[in-house]
């Protein structure tokens, strides 16, 4: 997500802080091929037109005419309007403060993945918030759309509503709130219907449900791939129903981007939650600030961090690490390894939340960095026997060939794998025989094949 916007963007400003000062005439200029990139990237028309208004009127302002590096001053001002535009500082949590059972409806158009969102949600909320969730398809419409929400409550391990056929949606949601009250829920989260596009019947049945539970939330949840759609469809239930927060799917895809940024400003309601992939726990909270670095080629270090912790498991690292100061690495740690980054997700997503990564994906075009290929290695070790993955020098041609044949994959591929484990290995030796204050006086450089130390390698 965003990449296309934010490689125009990062050429941008690199043109701007090149120079070393700067004219209301290049401002112009710049501010011209930001409007452009951000019209490409599908952001609505009046919400460009304010973006670059206000970027304006900050941007020609002696401040930045006369600073020491104006060309940074302008991407800080971009920022911050980007920030503003995006929702502020911060992000925004669900809204739980209500009488309990707090009923949180669910609205948007079939095939937004509003279903498994109600799902994420659920779990999020029994995993985080430590309360006691009610899962209940009101979708008459879809064949076995019930079902569906009933085997993602039991993934998320929560209790979804016993499915009663003939009733109506609003009878549904009744019966909802009734259980609820009943059984001590904290929380009901109400799926509605959807339809493949927004018509009456949809919003009537939708407004019934609202006015029968008073929601604390009327979540819209929109496929960010949609683009300029996307906002369409907001603008269209918000509306309708006054929505007071969004849910933007598979931001995870290769969309350009716009529909975040236009959001907030079309709707009024702040983006609170993002998917970012199938799995349940592929939910984030929107944070506007790191969104706005990641457009603009800062990254998003507190969020990789973040994610981090949240996945990777501190004992099995910790004893990673303690093996490879030693300088005692096999193909099982190397295998345990790629576990691990799995967990986090794409390594293209994982790139993006570094600063400058648009650059380093440049340099990385073709080299195939998809968890499929940690898929594939893993598969490949998996395949090889014990002694094999202790002592990885036994392996030769034949066992080369029937490890290929195990994993099915070739011998190029399990060549390729060797390889990457030698030089890996290498390094940790090196890493175990410095120490770390070897790696403190020598730096990076000490670890890095001869002719390949930072200072012998081109800038980008």
């Amino acid at each position: 997500m965003f990449e296309a916007l934010s490689d125009k963007l990062s050429g941008v400003f690199d043109r701007l802080r090149s120079r070393g000062s700067l004219n209301e005439t290049d401002v112009t200029e710049a501010l011209r091929e930001v409007r452009l990139a951000l019209l490409d990237a599908d952001v609505a028309l009046p919400v460009v037109r304010d973006f670059i208004a206000k970027v304006r009127e900050r941007a020609v302002g002696a401040e930045v005419l006369d600073s020491v590096t104006p060309g940074q001053q302008v991407v800080k001002i971009v920022n911050d309007v980007m920030i503003e535009a995006l929702g502020g500082e911060g992000a925004v949590p669900i809204n739980l403060n209500a009488v309990a059972p707090v009923p949180i409806l669910m609205v948007g158009l079939q095939g937004s993945g509003k279903t498994t969102t109600a799902g994420k949600i659920a779990r999020r909320l029994r995993e985080r918030s430590r309360r006691k969730v009610l899962l209940a398809s009101l979708d008459t419409q879809r064949p076995a759309a019930q079902l569906q929400l009933a085997q993602l409550a039991d993934q998320a391990e929560v209790p979804s509503l016993p499915i009663i056929a003939g009733q109506t949606p609003v009878q549904i949601a009744n019966r909802a709130m009734d259980m609820a009250r009943r059984e001590g829920f904290d929380v009901v989260i109400l799926d509605t219907a959807g339809r493949l596009s927004i018509d009456q019947e949809l919003m009537d049945e939708v407004r019934a449900v609202r006015a029968a539970t008073n929601p604390a939330e009327t979540l819209l949840v929109v496929d960010a791939m949609t683009g300029q759609d996307a906002v369409n469809t907001a603008k269209a239930f918000n509306d309708a129903l006054s929505i007071t927060g969004i849910v933007l799917t598979r931001m995870d895809g290769d969309a350009r981007g716009g529909a975040a940024l236009s959001m907030r400003a079309i709707t009024g309601a702040p983006i609170k939650l993002i998917g970012i992939g199938e799995k349940q726990d592929a939910l984030e909270d929107f944070h506007p600030e790191r969104v706005a670095g990641r457009i603009l080629g800062m990254g998003d270090i507190v969020g990789l961090v973040e994610r981090a912790t949240e996945t990777i498991d501190q004992a099995e690292a910790e004893k990673l690490a303690a093996k490879m100061m030693k300088g005692k690495f096999d193909l099982e740690d190397y295998a345990s390894q790629l576990r691990q980054i799995g967990k986090m997700g794409s390594i293209s997503g994982i790139l993006g939340m570094l600063p400058g990564a648009g650059k380093i994906k440049q340099q990385l075009e073709g080299a195939d960095l998809d968890t499929k290929v940690f898929k594939r290695q893993a598969a490949i070790i998996s395949s090889m026997t014990p002694k094999e993955r202790r002592t990885p020098d036994i392996i030769k041609a034949n066992r080369k060939k029937r490890i290929a044949a195990g994993s099915g994959t070739s011998v190029q591929e399990v060549n390729r794998l060797l390889k990457q484990f030698d030089e890996m290995s290498t390094m940790m030796k090196k890493m175990g025989k410095l120490g770390q204050k070897g790696l403190m006086r020598h730096g990076i450089g000490a670890l890095m094949p001869k002719g390949m130390s930072p200072q012998n390698r081109r800038p980008y």
